[in-house]
């Protein structure tokens, strides 16, 4: 009996338990196991994956997370950690994938993905358009002695600050995306708000920084101004002795500047990339890095 392509594989859903099948994925091909975002994604969103016919865990995955109304509908779904497994690579597999999730499970929904140099090629082909650059930076930072930033009061979040962090963060981030950032307070180490000084309770902005690996990743990061996201930054870098990573969009030159100066070092551009909008939507000039470039 001649057995199928490895194309027409069948495509299944994946859960929390796929978990360290998915770590094992991203070990495979040379990326760091991140454990602990495989377990949001999974969570907060949807996996999508296919089983090596070698019985060996995944052959190649995915995750969408679905952003919006849940009556009207997903407003945007976004796709990341598209991998393939070393030894099935370039046969079609991550094709096969992506376009099963793009023309049937997400058919006729917005799409955004951040894509590296090798994978943009076929996002092109699938119909993703460059709508955007993120720059990543890595690096232990170095906090500024000069003076304090803006004029924001930067403090930890509580419960009663929620409702107001996610207001602001729908009216940023375009969409409603309660189901992703309800999850930050067990999710991340560090979770801030920056408050008008005016004492009104007005909210500039607020960040969160998670562990991942050796690492502690600053995003999402939400900010009115420059002054108050390196408000932010400045009391997260506070918060932790290990060293910080970021994904800036390319259009803030000054806070990109302004953290080179504090001790990070560019690692990589990533294309930010959409499909069926000419855009990311919000205001992209409050929006200064994500929650991870997986998840928008």
């Amino acid at each position: 009996m001649t057995p199928p392509h490895i194309t027409d594989l069948p495509i299944r859903a994946l859960s929390v338990d796929d978990l360290h099948r998915c770590a094992d994925l991203s070990e495979d091909r040379g990326w760091l196991r991140e454990d602990h975002k495989w377990g949001l994604l999974l969570a907060a969103g949807n996996g999508y994956g296919i089983d090596a016919p070698d019985g060996r865990g995944l052959a190649a995955a995915c995750v969408v997370t679905r952003y919006g109304s849940i009556s009207t509908g997903p407003g945007l779904g976004a796709i990341g950690m598209v991998l393939v497994a070393d030894r099935y690579a370039r046969q079609g597999l991550g094709r096969a994938l992506m376009t099963h999730i793009c023309n049937d499970v997400l058919k006729g929904v917005p799409l955004t993905l951040h894509a590296t140099p090798y994978g943009r090629p076929l996002y092109e082909e699938l119909g993703f358009n460059t709508t955007g650059r993120a720059e990543m930076l890595v690096g232990a930072f170095q906090e500024d002695t000069s003076g304090a930033h803006g004029t924001a009061r930067v403090r930890r979040a509580v419960a009663e600050d929620l409702p107001r962090i996610l207001r602001l963060d729908a009216e940023v981030f375009g969409a409603d995306r309660t189901h992703m950032i309800t999850r930050l307070p067990a999710f991340a180490d560090q979770l801030l708000v920056a408050e008008d000084r005016a004492g009104d309770g007005t909210l500039a902005g607020y960040a969160a920084a998670w562990p991942n690996m050796h690492t502690h990743v600053i995003g999402p990061l939400i900010a009115r101004d420059t002054d108050t996201a390196m408000s932010l930054v400045t009391a997260l870098a506070r918060g932790t002795d290990r060293v910080l990573r970021t994904d800036v969009d390319v259009r803030h030159e000054e806070l990109l500047a302004w953290l080179k100066e504090r001790g990070l070092e560019s690692v990589s551009f990533n294309a930010v990339m959409t499909r069926d909008i000419p855009g990311l939507p919000g205001d992209w000039t409050r929006r200064w890095a994500p929650l991870t470039v997986a998840a928008g």
